[in-house]
């Protein structure tokens, strides 16, 4: 029998709210990249939040799914891809990461993103055969989103965990 405990619960409620709200950015701006067929978008910042925040079951799952699912509506060639390598920037994001160092966010940051930006270059040259000149367009792109994510998500992690370690204390 299945038994729901408070914690069971509350990290199904951030997945699927962080899932919603990935894929939701991932939608609303997206920049195309004709080369490629794909878009630059600012999922990533979510996904890091998520990852960071939460762990690697919500940032996995979070990443995989919620950008699979915008790429469902206009990219759907990319959504199978995505949903493993956005899945790993996630999960490994949230593996990585402390909860109390910088320096540690930055690393699983670098490393998550990592993944994300080789996967899609694997993903585009060798699975969709595009091949790696034309692969290699997206890149800059990808390492952008990758930034903006990092630059964005990571200070507003310290913002948010400073504030919870406050609220606890009192």
């Amino acid at each position: 029998m299945l038994r729901f405990t408070h914690s069971f619960v509350v990290k199904l409620s951030l997945t699927a709210v962080f899932t919603s709200l990935v894929s939701v950015l991932t939608f609303l701006i997206r920049i195309p990249v004709p080369a490629t067929s794909g878009y630059i978008n600012f999922g990533d910042t979510l996904i890091f939040i998520s990852a960071l925040l939460f762990g690697r079951f919500v940032g996995g799952v979070a990443g995989g799914v919620g950008s699979a699912i915008a790429d469902v509506v206009g990219y759907p060639v990319f959504a199978p891809f995505t949903l493993i390598i956005k899945g790993l920037e996630g999960f490994l994001t949230g593996q990585i990461k402390d909860g109390k160092s910088l320096r540690r966010d930055i690393l699983a940051c670098i490393v998550g993103g990592g993944v994300m930006i080789i996967g899609y270059l694997i993903a585009e040259a060798y699975i969709l055969m595009l091949g790696v000149p034309t692969a290699l367009v997206e890149v800059p792109g990808n390492f952008s989103q990758v930034l903006v994510g990092g630059l964005i998500g990571i200070p507003l992690v310290q913002v948010v965990r400073r504030k919870i370690a406050f609220i606890t204390k009192s």
